[in-house]
């Protein structure tokens, strides 16, 4: 009697596992994933990729859209500049450019997200160092609460953190 039962518990352990691994958390991690052979990874969101050892900065004219400047804010000795690419749709994906000054070192982290201050029904996205600023791609909440914002964290080198918010100005 007792094999059956650890047949049959032997047996149900792969499908416990299975239902587990596919009930996990679908929200997305701040590191992305490998990129496959002959990318970067840096799908854009207008679906271009590129290809390894082409690390522009899309300053040769193509991007996302045109650039609308969101303006500065301070957190601690920092200024945080902000300006999106694009238009920010509800259900879409948005791009931002940002540049952080005045932190002695370069910030440990650059994070992003489109919605409220608290990020309740956001993704953020960590920002990817760019030229002499961050390029962030990040998900907008749909629907997109009202008063909704684009909030950037810095994370300094010494593990402060500070959060300013945008107007989308859209």
């Amino acid at each position: 009697m007792n094999t059956v039962r650890t047949i049959q518990l032997l047996l149900a352990l792969p499908a416990f596992a299975l239902t587990l691994s596919m009930s996990a958390c679908e929200k997305k991690s701040e590191t992305p994933a490998k990129p496959a052979a002959g990318t970067t990874g840096k799908t854009k969101a207008d679906g271009h990729d590129h290809k390894d050892g082409d690390d522009h900065d899309h300053t040769d004219g193509h991007g996302h859209g045109p650039k609308t400047e969101l303006g500065s804010q301070s957190a601690g000795d920092m200024t945080i500049v902000a300006a999106r690419e694009g238009d920010v749709t509800a259900g879409g994906e948005a791009t931002f450019d940002i540049s952080v000054s005045g932190v002695v070192g370069k910030p440990s982290a650059v994070r992003v997200w489109v919605g409220s201050q608290d990020g309740k029904g956001s993704i953020k996205a960590k920002a990817e160092a760019e030229s002499d600023g961050w390029h962030a791609h990040a998900e907008v909440p749909e629907p997109l609460p009202v008063g909704s914002k684009l909030w950037v964290e810095v994370e300094t080198a010494k593990g402060e953190k500070h959060i300013v918010g945008f107007d989308l100005k859209s």
